[in-house]
């Protein structure tokens, strides 16, 4: 079975994949001073309640956008797995061109969700990711990956909101009945949800302008549900995008060898 870990700015996904589906899926809230112990503590806790068996696992795959719990998450899989796990960066084998000026700059999450994408979908597309920041990547026709925008995340925006603003509270993320919010709360809620509401559409609309070609809309990220209820640029919704996409990647490269200055755990 693969093990596939999908790092984020706000929480890290571990999976397991036994070749024909998903056996489980659990997130932790990303905090780069997590040890390997405290991760595997936490992991093999929730497989034996699935019932699986950590022996099993003979493969594993990251993709992190946080640098700093790469270390960690890698002698997760080590010590406690005994595999190396396969780390998701711009030189592997992704079956389709990375055409931008720096594919090294390009994060793991985006390329992966356009693997994913494309294999499930086909392009032209874009892939709407909602999270710490909203992300929205253009796939040609090939499968090629052509770059695309980069927006702070609807949270992110309303922590700011909140923050730099002192008579502004803090509130949570709804579709408003309205636009016209007639107070405080309910202004910003418009504000926030229709607002972002404009983001897709304005950009979905500029990036087929540019393109001069319609695109399928695929959204991901926990956010994609209630976002797409207020537009119908969103074609479909797939919240596993990221994960089908490190799996696909681990499928198309080989495992890495084991680092020869460690002895292999028994």
């Amino acid at each position: 079975m693969l093990l596939v870990i999908d790092a984020g700015n706000t929480n890290v996904v571990f999976a397991v994949h036994d070749g024909t589906g998903w056996r489980g899926t659990w997130r932790i809230a990303t905090d780069p001073q997590y040890t390997s112990d405290q991760y595997a503590v936490w992991l093999l806790a929730l497989l034996g309640h699935t019932g699986l068996d950590r022996a099993a696992i003979g493969a594993a795959v990251i993709g992190t956008v946080v640098p700093a719990a790469l270390y960690h998450l890698r002698r997760l899989c080590r010590d406690w797995f005994g595999v190396e796990p396969l780390i998701a960066r711009s030189h592997l084998d992704w079956g389709f061109e990375i055409r931008v000026d720096q594919p090294a700059e390009v994060g793991a999450d985006r390329l992966v969700n356009a693997l994913a994408a494309h294999q499930r979908y086909q392009g032209p597309l874009v892939v709407i990711d909602f999270g710490t920041a909203t992300t929205f990547d253009v796939v040609d026709h090939d499968g090629a990956y052509i770059g695309g925008a980069i927006a702070p995340g609807i949270n992110l925006s309303i922590e700011a909101l909140h923050q730099a603003a002192a008579r502004l509270p803090r509130i949570g993320i709804g579709r408003p009945q309205g636009v016209i919010g007639r107070a405080t709360v309910p202004a910003m809620q418009s504000g926030i949800y229709w607002g972002y509401v404009g983001l897709v559409e304005g950009l979905v609309a500029r990036i087929q302008s540019e393109l001069e070609v319609t695109l399928k809309v695929i959204a991901t990220g926990g956010l994609a549900p209630l976002l797409a209820e207020g537009t119908e640029v969103i074609t479909r919704i797939d919240p596993d995008l990221t994960l089908e996409g490190l799996r696909l990647l681990a499928s198309r490269n080989p495992a890495p060898p084991w680092d020869q200055d460690r002895s292999r755990p028994i």
